[in-house]
């Protein structure tokens, strides 16, 4: 019973291990079956072909990552850590993650692949999961969820450009200096930046809503509308 799932891991960690140290060019049926010690055949009817395979590989290595992810978020807010340094910490992570394993980066980079990921998802929700914080201190001054697009395509837009780079070439600054950029875009009390009509304030009573117990569902939903819309507004 436990044979087809033992071999499904065997051949996906040979994959991995090729995928990281050499690119996907090096994933081939023929190498990752002789790795793995198992005939080619099986590869297809497990995968049905060598992009199902790597599919399968950048979704085993990010998901890994993503649950480390989660749990340090889970241990934060435990600690209750400053939501902003979870947030930097989280980017670098991120950014140090992505650039150790460029081709899965760019796997599940790809906007066809993504939209069907788990762990793309999975790791979206960390990243809503640590702004959500950061809204409940009444900091952000942009919606949680223009907050996370922001951050998420800078993300992707720092690493892009550093693994199009050559390493020795690379701005060591940049990710920091892009970081503090999005700062800058979503929080309030940053130089230069208002907060036009209290949007800090609707934000943080957005993340409040749903634990408003005094309120029934129905409420908390109508509520809930109604600060989405305000926020929609500006």
């Amino acid at each position: 019973m436990s044979e087809a799932p033992d071999r499904r891991t065997a051949i996906v960690d040979v994959a991995a291990r090729l995928l990281k140290e050499h690119g996907p060019a090096a994933v081939t049926t023929r190498a990752v079956a002789q790795e793995a010690g198992v005939q080619a055949p099986a590869i297809y009817r497990l995968f049905g072909d060598k992009d199902g395979l790597l599919e399968a590989v950048a979704e085993h290595v990010m998901a890994s990552f993503v649950a480390q992810k989660a749990a340090l978020v889970e241990t934060a807010a435990w600690a209750e850590t400053d939501p902003i340094d979870d947030l930097r910490a989280g980017w670098n992570t991120q950014i140090d993650f992505s650039l150790a394993n460029p081709a899965v980066f760019r796997l599940l980079s790809d906007p066809g692949r993504i939209v069907n990921s788990p762990a793309a998802r999975n790791g979206r929700e960390v990243l809503q999961a640590r702004m959500h914080r950061v809204a409940l201190t009444g900091r952000l001054r942009v919606s949680e969820a223009r907050a996370v697009a922001v951050m998420q395509a800078s993300g992707v837009g720092t690493i892009q450009l550093l693994l199009a780079t050559p390493p020795e070439e690379r701005d060591a600054g940049l990710a920091d200096c892009m970081f503090e950029g999005v700062l800058q875009q979503i929080l309030t009390g940053t130089p230069g930046v208002g907060d036009p009509g209290n949007t800090a304030t609707v934000v943080a009573f957005r993340a409040l809503a749903p634990r408003l117990d005094v309120l029934s569902p129905a409420e908390r939903r109508l509520l809930g509308e109604w600060l989405d819309r305000a926020l929609a507004s500006r």
